[in-house]
């Protein structure tokens, strides 16, 4: 059972970085409906719902865990669910979240409209106060328009009706939390925490609802350390944005340094915010975060102004019964320590959006995260405009996390396949680029993992070869990897045409792949018999890279099998299929340099 970690901290809690005491919990049994014909509009189902089935909220319909275990794609589905409010939320506003729904939601609280959002990956919530009846039960009606268009961000969900190569059961409707809670009208809506560990100081950028129309509004925000008062400082509101900068060095007792937050020693803040009206307490938000900081300098990554290498493994965060949702929160918890047992300072989280509650234990753990979007698969004017409003709400509301130290936008041209000469698809990506650097300019983007990139704070490479000394071979030779006109391997490019090297550091960011002998799945070239001849060659591939002084880290491929593809250290239910500390004794080996 994971235990408390940060102040604030509350179990199964879907928001750990911004949590209010009062909340309730909406997964668990709700009614749901197919709508193949679509026609549920026309029959106002959202008055008079059709219960065919039950389902589990939050797994999906295709999963095991949700209760009706059907794959087959069905593009409109419905929800129900039913609840009676409690004293609490008398005079107050009611806010419904959604964590995740895949893809189009629009939802209806007592027959009318309360509002919509397009988008699998990134959290939305509504105020239904108005729509609500206070001493009797209302109803909650969710209806969910999913496609098998490839314009649309999906990630590895496929498209084609069955699973093929390294895509897997599609992902429909409702697959993280959903939740509510009662505010009051005059509250603090957002912050956003970034640390300055050279200047030794925390800003925050406060959004408030309602400041506009109230006087004598009153922030007191209380930063603390392992229970000791940092700093505690009070600010008058008379606007929507607010910030404040805060200095970190007089309050803590003890070396600065050793207070900052990195994989060895995640330290973190707790901070608590607390709105006043007059003297009337209205909102209160409790909340954490760590001073860190990731740069780039000389062709080396460095956290906390010291170099930083990367053993990263690739987690695409699947699970047997419960597909992309996690079964609960202790499996979130199991796979980062897996990682840790293995020897791996960080992941990158591959095609997938993450629970929030994964990137809170990252935090406290000290797992450093490569946080990258979900992918579309073809390029035109609808795909630019559906990636790029969801991924800049994603960078929004991951930007407080500390683990998260580089943003992946894309990753091996999917989405972007011309790429290496389309003008448009370049703009693109420099488009993303600099959209990303306007919220956060903080952290390195990589605008194209592993093959043509463009503008981008880190040149990342994918490479499955088998051999160590055919990879060292191919590496070695820096000019041969970054010149304008060499290739990497026998058929990609570092750069795009008109790109060019510009001394960002160089990561080998997939690379192994290697899976035992199945007749039922795949890994990345000839499969092996046994742990010796894995070890054999994951100990060589491993040493190729680490052998390379300009290197600066990698990423193995990958954690777990998913589904079809049998390629990962664990077994889909997380068996090790090898010893964990003989993964950690090469991962952890002396650099040879």
């Amino acid at each position: 059972m994971p235990t408390a970690a940060t102040k604030f901290y509350m179990k199964n809690y879907p928001r750990p970085q911004f949590v209010r005491s009062q909340w309730l919990d909406l997964n668990g049994e709700w009614d749901f409906s197919f709508d193949d014909e679509k026609a549920g509009v026309a029959e106002r189902w959202m008055e008079h719902f059709p219960a065919a089935h039950k389902i589990t909220v939050p797994f999906t319909y295709e999963t095991r865990a949700s209760g009706i275990g059907e794959e087959k794609f069905h593009a409109q589905i419905w929800y129900r669910r039913q609840l009676t409010l409690s004293p609490e939320a008398a005079g107050k506003r009611t806010i419904l979240h959604f964590e995740g729904v895949d893809y189009q939601a629009y939802c209806y609280v007592n027959g009318r409209y309360a509002g919509e959002h397009e988008g699998a990956y990134a959290r939305f919530s509504l105020d239904i106060t108005e729509l609500l009846k206070q001493d009797a039960e209302n109803e909650i009606v969710l209806r969910v328009e999913d496609s098998d268009s490839c314009q649309q961000p999906r990630g590895k969900q496929r498209w084609a009706g069955r699973n093929h190569d390294s895509f897997y059961v599609q992902t429909t409707g409702i697959w993280k939390s959903v939740w509510l809670e009662h505010v009051h009208e005059t509250r603090l809506d957002r912050v956003k925490m970034t640390p300055d560990i050279d200047r030794q100081m925390i800003r925050f950028d406060f959004r408030f609802n309602g400041a506009n129309n109230k006087n004598d509004l009153r922030l007191e925000t209380e930063i603390t350390y392992k229970g000791e008062t940092v700093r505690k400082l009070s600010l008058s509101v008379d606007k929507a944005w607010l910030t404040l900068e805060a200095g970190m060095m007089s309050g803590i007792n003890g070396p600065w340094l050793q207070n900052l937050w990195s994989p060895g020693n995640p330290n973190l803040f707790d901070v608590e915010f607390v709105l006043y009206e007059g003297d009337r307490e209205i909102d209160r938000v409790g909340s954490y975060f760590g001073m860190r900081k990731i740069s780039i300098r000389d062709g080396q990554i460095l956290l906390n102004n010291i170099p930083l290498y990367q053993r990263l493994i690739l987690d695409q965060g699947y699970w047997p019964e419960s597909h992309l949702t996690p079964p609960s929160e202790e499996a979130l918890i199991e796979d980062i320590e897996a990682i840790f047992e293995m020897g791996y300072n960080g992941l990158r989280k591959h095609m997938k959006i993450e629970d929030a509650r994964f990137l809170y234990w990252c935090d406290v753990k000290g797992l450093l995260v490569w946080s990258e979007m979900a992918a579309a698969y073809e390029y035109n004017d609808e795909a630019v405009e559906r990636f790029t409003r969801e991924w800049m709400e994603v960078v929004q509301q991951q930007y407080n996390h500390p683990c998260i130290i580089t943003w992946v936008p894309f990753n091996e041209s999917w989405g972007i396949q011309n790429i290496i000469h389309d003008k448009r698809q370049q703009k693109f990506t420099e488009g993303i680029y600099d959209l990303t650097k306007s919220i956060d300019p903080y952290r390195p983007v990589i605008t194209n993992d592993g093959w043509e990139h463009t503008i981008s704070d880190i040149l990342t490479l994918h490479d499955y070869m088998e051999r160590g000394d055919d990879l060292y071979e191919t590496y070695k030779n820096k000019d041969a990897i970054t010149g304008s006109c060499g290739t990497y391997n026998e058929w990609k490019f570092a750069f795009a045409q008109g790109y060019s090297y510009k001394g960002q550091p160089i990561i080998i960011s997939e690379y192994g792949g290697i899976a035992f002998r199945s007749e039922h799945g795949w890994g990345y070239g000839n499969q092996v018999d046994n742990e010796e001849a894995f070890l054999e060659r994951f100990g060589r591939l491993t040493a190729a890279i680490k052998a390379i002084p300009f290197i600066s880290g990698y990423c193995y491929t990958q954690i777990t099998d998913v589904q079809h593809e049998v390629n990962g250290l664990l077994t889909e239910d997380r068996k090790p299929k090898v010893a964990p500390e003989k993964i950690r004794e090469i991962n952890l080996g002396q650099l040879v340099r």
